[in-house]
């Protein structure tokens, strides 16, 4: 029999909330809730681009599934990024901070939009995201960095360079002489206009406003997860320990991948992230549930028991399911979401209470004919599938 839910809750995976929605729409609602409770939020909008923007299919799939659409006119593009950057300056705390990551297209009129929203003394770092990948210009010079702009909700803010320090390390700068002190600590010294300057191998050396030294995700590299646009976890790593402490609220209103929220559960914040596409679910979800199940976060007893909470309206897509049943596993055979011939992307089973999904099994990779374990405990075992489109569905088995 087919149910409907509204959401679903995993043990692990978090600490943290996804939502599957518009921004601008979901904002009355988390203002609500966490109206002046957000400490940093990162966002990466569309850029407006007039472009649209696929998934990459794995070798069993389409090639390419649509993932957002960059086309907006501007004027509506602005008056929808004021509601948005509005909304997030209302969700700060009065220590918080907000990074908007942006390219050359819209970076001026979005910096005087915030000025206006935050104030312009609140403006703290016009960041330059330098890296070498992107296409090749004979007209201009070749256009190879992103802006962020760093505003604080006031003169109250978090913020802690030293947390992204790196230590000098034991290369010798500017002529200077290489010295052992009484404490075996390796330094390096110089004098200039009467006055010595001494440095030490683990003195910390901050980042400035330009960041090159992060890459941008290469197309093999190994963090790639087929989503257009997804930004290095390094890159968030940045802002996230900078501007945030451990049990912070980290909000991101453009999910996405999900590296914001991934970064966020290593480094033992609390994450928030919104976001319209399906995809964009399907994708964080399986990230999420990958991460809480690798073996170093598994040796954390406090890790292993973060609730991950994913809320999307109660659709009512078709479902063609053929399964058997026996004892102890339910095994599926055929299934088909909304008549489309997509392969899953993703299955679990478990229970629902009042509209809301409790898994007992998740299968990341599902493949045909598929067996899962039936829970223990409960007589109304659901089962939930999700196609590579995002199309979901609950039926229960008996």
């Amino acid at each position: 029999m087919r149910i409907y839910c509204k959401a679903e809750h995993h043990e692990i995976g978090g600490p943290g909330s996804f939502f599957l929605a518009r921004s601008e729409k979901l904002l009355p609602k988390l203002i609500e809730e966490y109206k002046g409770k957000v400490q940093l939020i990162y966002l990466d909008p569309p850029f407006g681009t007039g472009d649209s923007f696929q998934r990459r299919g794995d070798k069993d799939e389409e090639s390419r599934i649509p993932l957002f659409r960059d086309d907006m006119p501007e004027a509506e593009y602005l008056k929808w990024m004021r509601t948005i950057l509005t909304g997030c300056h209302t969700l700060l705390s009065p220590t918080g901070s907000l990074y908007l990551h942006i390219d050359w297209r819209m970076s001026a009129k979005l910096r005087l939009m915030l000025d206006d929203i935050f104030g312009p003394d609140n403006f703290m770092d016009e960041i330059i995201w330098g890296y070498k990948s992107g296409g090749r210009a004979t007209r201009f010079y070749p256009r190879k960095h992103d802006t962020i702009l760093f505003y604080r909700k006031s003169r109250r803010v978090y913020f802690n360079i030293a947390a992204v320090g790196q230590p000098r390390g034991p290369e010798r700068r500017n002529h200077m002489k290489q010295f052992v002190d009484q404490e075996g600590r390796v330094g390096f010294s110089i004098r200039s206009r009467g006055k010595l300057y001494t440095y030490y191998e683990d003195d910390l050396i901050y980042p400035s406003d330009v960041w090159t030294d992060i890459e941008h995700l290469q197309q093999k590299d190994k963090e790639r997860l087929g989503y257009a646009t997804q930004k290095p976890e390094a890159l968030l790593e940045r802002i996230i320990l900078a501007s945030s402490k451990e049990g912070d609220l980290v909000c991101d209103l453009f999910s996405g991948s999900g590296t914001t929220a991934a970064v966020a559960a290593k480094t033992g914040r609390r994450f928030l992230a919104v976001d319209a596409s399906p995809l964009s679910l399907i994708t964080l979800r399986k990230r999420l549930l990958s991460l809480a199940s690798s073996p170093s976060l598994l040796d954390d007893p406090v890790a292993d028991r973060h609730a991950l909470s994913l809320h999307y309206p109660a659709v009512r897509n078709k479902c063609d399911v053929a399964y058997s049943l026996d004892k102890r596993t339910v095994a599926i055979t055929e299934a088909q979401l909304n008549r489309r011939p997509s392969p899953l992307a993703y299955a679990a089973i478990g229970y629902v209470k009042e509209q809301v999904f409790y898994p007992t099994r998740t299968v990341t990779k599902p493949k045909l004919p598929l067996k899962l374990p039936l829970p223990n405990g409960t007589d109304k075992p659901v089962v939930q599938l999700v196609n590579t489109y995002g199309d979901h569905a609950f039926f229960t088995v008996d």
